[in-house]
């Protein structure tokens, strides 16, 4: 009505993990790229024919499984961090020559129509926090059809940028700021992990967990000071909604 003041749209910051959240390993050759580049790193730099399935990896950051399977592998930890650098080149090195194998993986039921829906709104900017190296990061999502729905220009916080995850929600929300011009009124991650959970309220944003990979509500829950939202998985686009207090 003529002469009310109009109501101003909150601006949200969505970032999502990727593994077990928006997409999951399928298949004998699950994650391929991924875990291919990794035992190509290995190789090339330290003449291992070694895998990333030799230790627990789950939540952990490129660079974090990188030393920690080279650890198991028998390198010392200061030898492993040290060539880091080199490690994680040779792991892009690896994706861009086979960008076109991002196989064994698939997109979660729910994904594909959330992002849609909320890529359609103009107060809401989608990022990636993950321990991905960001090249792969988006060759994953450019693979699986879904990039397309991520806020242009990408953003994110990546296991390029830190080795503690904890470091990557702070990272895309300050990459955001600067990219599209200002503070947001509600920060979100969403992740799978204990990891996402404690990343996400040590960078100040609402933690969402989903048990879409291998850790439940329960242990989701035990990860968070107590603001952790927890959700089965995100099938329910109104839900998700509803918690960044906006209407799907």
């Amino acid at each position: 009505m003529e002469g009310e003041p109009q109501q101003i749209e909150k601006r949200v910051l969505v970032t999502f993990d990727i593994d077990g959240t928006l997409i999951q390993s399928s298949g004998s050759d699950s994650n391929k790229l991924h875990r291919r580049a990794f035992s190509y790193a290995f190789l090339e730099v330290f003449g291992i024919e070694g895998t990333i399935d030799a230790i627990q990896h789950h939540g952990q950051t490129d660079p974090s499984v990188i030393v920690n399977t080279l650890v198991h592998y028998g390198i010392p930890y200061e030898v492993a961090t040290e060539k880091l650098p080199v490690l994680k080149s040779k792991m892009i090195e690896y994706a861009r020559e086979h960008s076109k194998e991002v196989g064994g993986l698939q997109v979660l039921p729910g994904v594909e129509s959330l992002l849609q829906a909320l890529s359609s709104k103009q107060n809401v900017a989608i990022g990636l926090v993950t321990g991905n190296l960001e090249e792969i990061a988006w060759l994953k999502m450019e693979g699986l059809g879904i990039k397309k729905y991520f806020t242009v220009p990408n953003f994110g916080g990546f296991g390029s940028d830190h080795i503690d995850r904890g470091h990557l929600v702070k990272i895309a929300a300050d990459r955001a700021a600067t990219l599209f011009s200002g503070s947001f009124d509600l920060r979100v991650h969403v992740g799978d992990t204990p990891n996402d959970i404690k990343a996400a309220e040590f960078g100040g944003a609402l933690a969402v967990g989903v048990c879409t990979g291998i850790f439940n509500e329960e242990q989701l829950k035990e990860a968070s000071s107590g603001g952790a939202v927890i959700l089965a998985n995100l099938c329910d686009i109104g839900v998700f909604m509803s918690l960044l207090g906006i209407e799907s």
